[in-house]
């Protein structure tokens, strides 16, 4: 694999892979909170249409949902999409879905005494959701957000169905220009390790960090 293509085409999908993991982890971060506290809510509507929610996006193919956004939703609404923010869009919505449900089991698994201890010092909902349930349940998320977040930025590889220049469709093109699989397959895999190994010591630290806001120690291998 020349330079050349090094520096044009697999570099610039590198950052365009790194972009879209970031910015579909923003918008699943967001969805799974809003939906998976939306799942504790003590009205059963609310909770009805955040099941509703959770059990179509979860039932729903990404990339079936990024083509629709794509190209389906443009004649229907007239809103187009570029397939950047497509693709965003369908893998967030998708993966939000997901994490979800590692919100809503976290809030369930803190213990009921801390609510009713809430209750007691006359806090409002909202106020023992964030100084109560949160900083206990979000130490417990964040294990099963990391495989979500993995599982992700390898789910970033269908955009380029779409024809965005992630590094997968870095690799195909290079492919196409050298006539060489084994090498820029090989490089494309060890790229794919390296952020993923990347995320996950970044998602360890944070773990180490929200456990002792609230004093539980860990070692680096993440025992008590």
């Amino acid at each position: 694999m020349t330079a050349g293509l090094w520096t044009h085409w697999v570099l610039p999908g590198i950052w365009i892979t790194v972009q879209l993991t970031l910015y579909s982890a923003a918008l699943a971060t967001a969805v799974a909170f809003t939906v998976g506290t939306a799942r504790t809510h003590r009205s059963r509507t609310v909770r009805f249409l955040a099941g509703f929610y959770t059990e179509i996006f979860r039932g729903t193919s990404a990339l079936v949902l990024m083509f629709w956004l794509f190209f389906v939703m443009p004649g229907l609404f007239g809103w187009a999409l570029v397939p950047m923010w497509a693709a965003v869009l369908a893998l967030g919505l998708s993966y939000g879905a997901y994490g979800a449900e590692v919100v809503r089991g976290a809030l369930n698994a803190v213990a009921p005494a801390q609510r009713e201890a809430g209750i007691a010092l006359n806090f409002t909902p909202w106020q023992r959701l964030r100084l109560i349930m949160l900083p206990q349940a979000v130490p417990e998320m964040i294990p099963p957000f990391c495989n979500l977040l993995i599982e992700l930025l390898k789910g970033t590889a269908l955009v380029s169905l779409l024809g965005v220049a992630d590094v997968s469709f870095a690799a195909y093109l290079v492919r196409l220009a050298t006539q060489e699989s084994a090498q820029i397959y090989s490089v494309t895999l060890v790229i794919y390790f390296v952020l993923a190994f990347l995320l996950t010591r970044g998602m360890r630290a944070l773990e180490r960090k929200t456990k002792a806001g609230i004093g539980i120690t860990t070692t680096a291998g993440g025992a008590r």
